[in-house]
């Protein structure tokens, strides 16, 4: 069979089966893997998650942040962890399943390298996941202790937010999208040559271990690569009013704050190193089970 003709018996074959290649992933099992691995993760860390926080905003050592959370007591522990549920779960659920049906899309519709297709389809995702920006906001407000007598819950929260307008929902968007897209190409960009350079698993425990070792060291590396952004963002989001400030002027208020010294500006960063990997390994793991599972 010559050139021409096996192009058009690709092109009858197309046409013959005019089926939508974002629907042929079909199954949406990457959505449910992705949401429950978020929950599951969260459950989990919320509490070393909120240590992060405070040293985020305030600029304070592990220990002092640790005991602002003994101080608050711990009723006060999970306060805060319906956003983050509402919004990781969604936004890993979106991280996973767009990355894959956008991939199918990008790669059976260009001639693009398979890495700058896939890089693109991640970027992608990462920008859709900031529309659920609002609930990082929310989260942010009820973390802080200063809107402790503020807020009661989620939902007041969000109440007390519409008076001044759809924008403050979405302040601090500028930082989730300098973080969302060029985290989420070089996460998946990584992911499969880090587990391949690991020794070969011959087991369902040990594969199970890779895929946690995998995910735990891409997360350490991403969550520090990406700590001065988070740090901004926190400082944008614990704002209610006023005016909206350019990303740079933040930063450099930040680093007025902090003496101008970068380890100051990475306060909490070794306890995010830690966290991530035990964040970003139960997620990596959890998915990949979940996968073989559905």
């Amino acid at each position: 069979m010559d050139s021409e003709t096996h192009r058009k018996s690709k092109s009858d074959l197309v046409l013959s089966n005019p089926k939508p290649c974002i629907l042929s992933v079909g199954s949406g099992k990457h959505y449910v893997c992705g949401y429950f691995a978020a929950f599951t993760n969260i459950a989990v860390t919320f509490p070393i998650q909120k240590v992060l926080f405070r040293q985020q905003l305030y600029g304070v050592r592990t220990r002092d942040a640790i005991r602002q959370l003994q101080k608050d007591g711990i009723r006060n522990l999970y306060r805060g962890i319906l956003p983050p549920l509402m919004q990781k779960t969604t936004t890993l659920a979106l991280m996973f399943g767009l990355y894959e049906d956008l991939s199918t899309f990008l790669l059976r519709h260009t001639n693009s390298p398979e890495i700058v297709t896939r890089s693109v389809a991640a970027v992608l995702a990462g920008t859709t996941e900031a529309l659920l920006a609002p609930f990082e906001r929310v989260q942010t407000l009820l973390q802080d202790y200063k809107h402790h007598d503020r807020f009661r819950n989620t939902f007041y929260a969000f109440k007390v937010l519409q008076p001044y307008g759809i924008r403050e929902y979405y302040r601090g968007l500028v930082p989730i999208l300098l973080r969302n897209g060029p985290s989420n190409a070089l996460f998946f960009g990584f992911r499969s040559p880090i587990k391949q350079s690991l020794p070969e698993a011959k087991s369902y425990h040990a594969n199970l271990i890779n895929d946690f070792i995998c995910g735990g060291l891409l997360g350490a590396m991403l969550g520090f690569l990406f700590f001065p952004i988070n740090v901004v963002k926190a400082r944008m989001q614990s704002q209610i009013g006023g005016d909206f400030m350019s990303f740079g002027k933040v930063l450099m208020i930040i680093w007025t704050e902090r003496d101008g010294k970068l380890t100051h500006l990475f306060r909490g960063a070794h306890l995010n190193y830690h966290r991530s990997i035990l964040s970003w390994g139960i997620i990596n793991a959890t998915y990949e089970l979940l996968l073989k599972l559905l």
